[in-house]
Order: structure tokens, then sequence, then C-alpha cells
């Protein structure tokens, strides 16, 4: 078959160079039909169908499919070849990527076309040169940067695990001993950007990579800036920048002055979020949050984990004072205030979830691998209960 009567997924397959027409081919030819059905003599399978069998055996993966089939051919960013997502953020999106020479595995930070501004690109490059300044291990290292036509990349250190957001979110709050140790980790990597002269400004469990190991590391400095007399030549000079959800009330009311104690603030706010599985303020707009950092008490973090000890729940409370001059004064104070609650060397001990969260995440996964089975059992006793519940309704409204 010619390249032009080939169907769009095929076309889009080949000239990615993705997958060579030997391999579609080989694929096509293995494609397994339902039980009892015979295909038509010619008869060929759909995109859809033709791209769930090369994922089923491992040419590609869902996200390299749903690109081809969207009609995409172009995976590459200069020397890199994008291999997967990673996720998105709000200056792009990130990928899994791959140096097409060195077979380097990278992450690579792209800034969409459609966000070109030359606000955006100014910042973009600002973010560039902000990580180029910091050789940190707690910070995630920036390895490269480019355009590619009118795409601009930023390429850093590849980081397996997941970001502190969804580890809470798949497994539930972390046992306090392993949310200690990430956010010492953490800590250390602000200790080194401040003493740098340099505030994050957007610290948040989205932007504290984890891997399987307990190795935390900080991410994303898009938003960062400089301290001291350096604010005032900062294109965001006076503007409140950052996440509701981990504001400081000092960011909120006087962002003219860029301190420390910002970062301390939301990395308290995070601490919070990893052991609670809650932000400190849950409810209404970004404007509604912003006023509770100021004027609310969250709720006490031991009534969401009581497994959290009152010393542990004091630091907490000691990052999130409304307060600069009664809050944790530096990150390295963060660290030494943390290091009671550690279970080993700082950053060497694996992934734990409290036990509430890690009994919540065992049932899901339970019930998602056998659910039938669970349906068998669970179904007689909510119909009992039906019942029961029924005639005790009945009994009270009989004579």
């Amino acid at each position: 078959m010619s390249q032009a009567g080939r169907p769009t997924f095929e076309q889009c397959a080949v000239l990615s160079g993705l997958l060579t027409q030997q391999q579609i081919d080989e694929a096509r030819a293995g494609m397994r039909w339902s039980e009892g059905e015979e295909p038509d003599a010619g008869a060929t399978p759909s995109d859809k169908q033709l791209a769930d069998r090369l994922i089923e055996i491992g040419l590609l993966n869902p996200w390299q499919a749903t690109q081809l089939l969207a009609g995409r051919t172009k995976f590459t960013l200069g020397p890199y070849i994008m291999v997967d997502s990673i996720g998105q953020g709000g200056m792009g999106q990130v990928f899994k990527a791959q140096h097409g020479k060195m077979g380097r595995i990278v992450a690579v930070k792209v800034l969409p076309r459609d966000k070109s501004t030359p606000e955006a690109v100014q910042s973009f490059t600002r973010e560039i040169r902000a990580l180029a300044q910091l050789d940190h291990p707690k910070l995630v290292a920036a390895l490269d940067a480019g355009q590619d036509g009118n795409v601009y990349f930023l390429v850093t250190e590849y980081v397996p695990g997941a970001d502190l957001r969804k580890l809470v979110r798949e497994h539930g709050p972390l046992a306090m001993e392993t949310a200690a140790s990430i956010v010492s980790q953490v800590a250390e990597a602000l200790a080194y950007a401040h003493a740098k002269g340099i505030v994050h400004r957007d610290v948040k469990p989205a932007n504290v990579l984890v891997t399987p190991d307990g190795q935390a590391k900080l991410s994303d400095l898009g938003l960062s800036g400089p301290l001291h007399d350096a604010a005032e030549n900062d294109p965001r000079y006076g503007k409140v920048v950052g996440t509701a959800d981990y504001l400081s009330p000092d960011q909120v009311r006087d962002p003219w002055t860029p301190t420390p104690a910002w970062d301390i603030y939301s990395l308290g706010c995070t601490l919070y979020y990893s052991v609670t599985g809650k932000v400190p303020f849950p409810g209404g707009t970004a404007t509604d949050k912003a006023r509770a950092h100021c004027e609310l008490r969250p709720l006490n973090p031991r009534r969401l984990n009581p497994q959290l000890t009152t010393e542990f729940a004091d630091v907490m409370a000691d990052m999130m004072a409304k307060e600069p001059s009664q809050r944790i004064a530096t990150a390295e104070e963060v660290v030494r205030r943390l290091s009671s609650f550690l279970a080993g060397p700082t950053g060497t001990q694996a992934i734990r979830t409290s036990p509430t969260g890690a009994w919540s995440a065992a049932v899901r996964e339970a019930m998602r691998a056998h659910w039938p089975l669970a349906a068998f059992v669970l179904a007689p006793l909510v119909l009992t209960a039906a019942v029961l519940l029924f005639w005790s309704l009945v009994r009270m409204l009989l004579p």
C-alpha cells in the first residue's frame, strides 16, 4: 500500500519515526479478534484497535498513541525525543525525554506556542537563568535550554517517582516520619536558594518531586525572584504570585518585600497537606483563601490525623505563624526542628503513609483488583440492611 493510501494513524506513526511500517504490519497481523469472531476477508482494524495493539506489545505507550491518533508527527525538540508526558504546569507542559545521541533520560519543560507572549518568554528565560545559578542536590538541576522554531524549552534532570501532591492523593496522608524527611530535604534546598538571594514563591506539594526511596527535590523556579534590593528589578515586583492554598499572609499584605519567611510559611502548608491530605483552607475562591491565610487558623491537623504528636503539630504551627516575627526564622531552623522526627538519615527511608492513609489505599486497591468478589459479598449485606431499615420504618408507622 502506498504511503498516501495508509490510514492517518499509520502515516503519523511512520513519519514520526516512532515505528516502522514493518512493525505496524506485524502488529496488525497479530491482532487478536474476539472469541468466535472472524474478520471479513480484507477487513482491517480501526486506528484505535491498532494503537491498542501496539501499546499491548510495548511498541508505544498510551501518550504516544494518543498523540499519533490526534495526527501529530513531531516528537522532537532539538536533540531531544519526547517519550511521555509528565504533567502540566502553569508555565507549560513537562515531558519525559531522551537525548537522541547520548541516550540520557531527562525532563523537558516546554513553553507552548499559544503562551509564548513576550512576557511569558521573559519569565521562562528568568527561570532558566535562576536554575543555572543554583547547584544543590535537593534542587532539580538544569541541564540545558534551547529553542526549536517558536518553541522554547528547558531541560532538567529527570526525577523518577511522583510529586508530593500526587503521592498523597493516591496513597493518603504520609506517616509523620516520612513527611518530616521530605519537608526537611526541601528546607535544605530553600536554605541554599535563600543564601543565594532567591525566594521560590511557589513552594507547594506539586513542586516537590519524591522518588520511591524517599529522596525529595524542589522543582519549578518559574515564579522565583530576588531578595533584598534586587527585588525592585523583578517584573513581578509588588504582585502577589504563587498558589492561593499556600500563600503566606505577609506575601498577601506586603508583596513589595519578599523574604525567606514567605517560603517557610508555604513549606509549613505543604507539610500540613502531606500529613492530613487537606490544604489548610480548602473552601472558596483564591481571594477567600488569601483572606483566610491572613485571618483564620486552620483546623488542628491532629483532628485530621490522630497519629500526629503534639510536638510535631507545634512545629507545623510555628512554620505557619501569621506574623513573620513569630514564625520559624530560617530554613535551617526548619531542618533542625524536624530532625527529631526522622526515622533515619534524611532522605533514605522508603515512602510510608499514615496508618489511616495506608489502610484506605489498601482498601481501594483491593476493591479495584477484586471488585466482582467484593460486589458478591457486599450486595447481600446492603440488601439486608435496606430490608431491616424498611421494616423498622413500617413498624413505626403502624398503630
